[in-house]
């Protein structure tokens, strides 16, 4: 079944999967800033920070932005090089944010950088810091390499108690989507994407000793065209929401939702007009809470722009939640 974009049609007592009609919520003003949105994340009422990784194909600057959801206005704030991830903190206008090889402390209000990690893959050229996730005011963050064919880029823990960078892994290639989960045991599982492995894995995570078990897959889309990009858990910390980067000529983009459980697809958010979505994140709108989808013109023809006229577009879309889940701010110690 499909559901016109402003009314909600999940059925939380149904078995039945659900596609949802996503529609545009916010075009970048630029070309610079719809080149490869990511990063999607709810600050303070109202306001939500995605980054421009960077703003064009041969770029190696990009920006934190804020958008106002209620008025549709986005301030940029332009960085010294490509960020991979940026997140609020507890002091305001101050963002705890990966910029190359640099995890730091960038203040929007002054425009200063302060870095706190300077030796990100030291070992190995020609990569760059890309997504993370913030748990318990710990990053877990990965790197990408900028061919996007070597496995030789790292999955990092960011580790806040003693301001250390502890390497988890060295051999991804485009290490993207992230949640982190605790069980019911204590247990800490790190869901993870490499995306060019087609495959969401989980781990157990030991934050106290840094490191990893070995990795167990929970989805597998090796037989699909689409790459997995972004990723959060839902707020139930059920399931988990995965944006999908289709590098083909679709009619529409898509995010899909996908049971911890046994791996069950439960439900697909829909971009018209769009088919690299990248990031989604749960962001209050319109009084309730909604599906924010970034998506990218990355890697696109003239020709492709002229049929995916809503390509770099940031999308809305209804879902069945009730709260914003895990979106902590990064707490100065």
């Amino acid at each position: 079944m499909r559901c016109h974009q402003r009314t909600p049609c999940f059925a939380p007592e149904s078995p039945v999967m659900q596609i949802i009609e996503s529609e545009v919520l916010f075009r970048p003003e630029t070309a610079g800033l719809r080149f490869l949105p990511e990063g999607p994340y709810s600050n303070s009422e109202g306001i939500v920070s995605w980054v421009a990784i960077q703003h064009g194909g041969d770029s190696v600057v990009g920006s934190i932005n804020q958008l106002d959801l209620a008025s549709g206005q986005n301030r940029s704030f332009s960085l010294h090089g490509r960020p991979g991830f940026a997140f609020p903190t507890t002091q305001a206008g101050i963002y705890i944010a990966g910029v190359e090889r640099q995890v730091g402390l960038w203040n929007t209000l002054t425009g200063t950088w302060t870095p706190l990690v300077s030796d990100v893959d030291h070992r190995v050229s020609n990569t760059i810091i890309n997504d993370g996730v913030l748990f318990e005011n710990n990053v877990i963050f990965g790197c990408k390499d900028l061919e996007f064919k070597t496995q030789k880029a790292g999955l990092y823990l960011f580790r806040n108690s003693d301001r250390k960078l502890i390497a988890l892994r060295k051999d991804q290639i485009c290490s993207n989507g992230k949640a982190v989960i605790r069980d019911s045991t204590g247990q800490l599982w790190l869901y993870d994407i490499d995306s060019p492995t087609k495959t969401i894995v989980r781990y157990r995570l030991d934050i106290a000793a840094g490191t990893l078990s070995e990795a167990e897959t929970v989805v597998d889309l090796t037989s699909d065209h689409v790459f997995p990009d972004g990723m959060i858990v839902t707020p139930d910390h059920q399931s988990l929401i995965v944006a999908l980067y289709d590098p083909g000529d679709p009619d529409f983009g898509a995010a899909r939702q996908y049971s911890l459980a046994d791996g069950t697809l439960q439900a697909i958010w829909t971009c018209a007009g769009s088919p690299r979505v990248t990031c989604p994140q749960l962001v209050m709108h319109e009084g309730r809470i909604r599906l924010l989808l970034t998506t990218a013109v990355e890697h696109m023809s003239p020709e492709q722009l002229l049929r995916h006229p809503n390509a770099g577009c940031l999308f809305i879309g209804d879902t069945p939640f009730h709260s914003l889940g895990d979106q902590p701010r990064y707490e100065f110690s």
